[in-house]
């Protein structure tokens, strides 16, 4: 069996022509979104993530603005930042760019954030709201995931989903999102006895712990759909945290990396930040 591939690329640029078609449609009612980005210190994985951002905005016509802040910026003053940014009307997302130096509580940035402008998903609030199935922002990798399955024609009711990784930024969330289409879930970690034997249960693979090329291709089931989250610089290039040609020879349909579920965030984002714009004017 030869995988078919799942083209992140394309259905994000799909995804992306979708907001940029609504925003005209925004703007003709005198609603333009925008959106705040914030970085402390020089991350260079964050910096160029932000630049993907702004130039994402560009092109969907969502204003977008960046704030550069040192890194031994306090958090009193970031947190000062953020209650700006909270308090402008023209401002319908809020998003501080993860990792944060040591030195600020990355929690008490996040609650910082006004619930109705966290386009990452990341409040608590947002969090809990999505635990109970109430509509909320959802975070953008594991919403992106969704929409790579959905746009698929992958089936996820009665499906077994394995979810290799417990963070609260993908694991986490996207567990819930598959339990809400009816799949049987199981997430698995560190921790977890025979791990290998747990995914080759899978009808539905998630792979998100970082590890370069972890989940090897003979812990996947004939027939499966795997969704590799990772990216990892090794010697040889980019690869994610799955054995892709080996798993390749036994998934139904896989996506690749790169090319596969990192384009899905940033589209995920401007669809978040144009629903905000429209809550925060009336019109849904």
């Amino acid at each position: 069996m030869a995988a078919s591939i799942i083209d992140g690329k394309e259905i994000a640029a799909r995804r992306r022509e979708q907001v940029r078609v609504r925003v005209a449609e925004l703007k003709t009612r005198g609603v333009t979104p925008g959106l705040a980005v914030v970085i402390v210190g020089e991350d260079p994985a964050s910096e160029v993530y932000v630049r993907m951002k702004e130039k994402a905005c560009a092109e969907a016509g969502i204003y977008s603005e960046k704030h550069v802040l040192a890194a031994d910026t306090s958090q009193s003053e970031l947190l000062g930042l953020v209650g700006q940014l909270n308090a402008r009307d023209e401002i319908h997302g809020v998003l501080v760019q993860l990792p944060l130096p040591d030195h600020i509580d990355e929690d008490a940035i996040i609650e910082a954030i006004l619930p109705d402008k966290d386009v990452d998903g990341f409040h608590p609030i947002s969090v809990g709201k999505m635990v109970i199935g109430q509509e909320t922002f959802l975070p953008c990798t594991p919403h992106g995931v969704m929409v790579l399955l959905e746009e698929s024609g992958v089936d996820l009711k009665g499906k077994e989903a394995v979810v290799v990784g417990r963070s609260n930024i993908v694991g986490k969330p996207v567990a819930l999102m598959l339990l809400s289409k009816h799949a049987t879930v199981t997430i698995c970690h560190s921790r977890t006895e025979d791990l290998p034997g747990v995914c080759r249960r899978a009808d539905v693979l998630v792979v998100a712990v970082g590890r370069p090329e972890m989940v090897k291709g003979d812990w996947v089931k004939e027939g499966a759909v795997v969704i590799d989250v990772g990216v990892n610089r090794t010697d040889d290039g980019l690869v994610g945290d799955v054995e892709f040609d080996a798993a390749a020879k036994r998934a139904s349909a896989i996506t690749p990396v790169p090319g596969g579920v990192g384009p899905m965030t940033i589209a995920m984002l401007m669809e978040n930040t144009r629903v905000s714009a429209m809550r925060h004017a009336g019109l849904e």
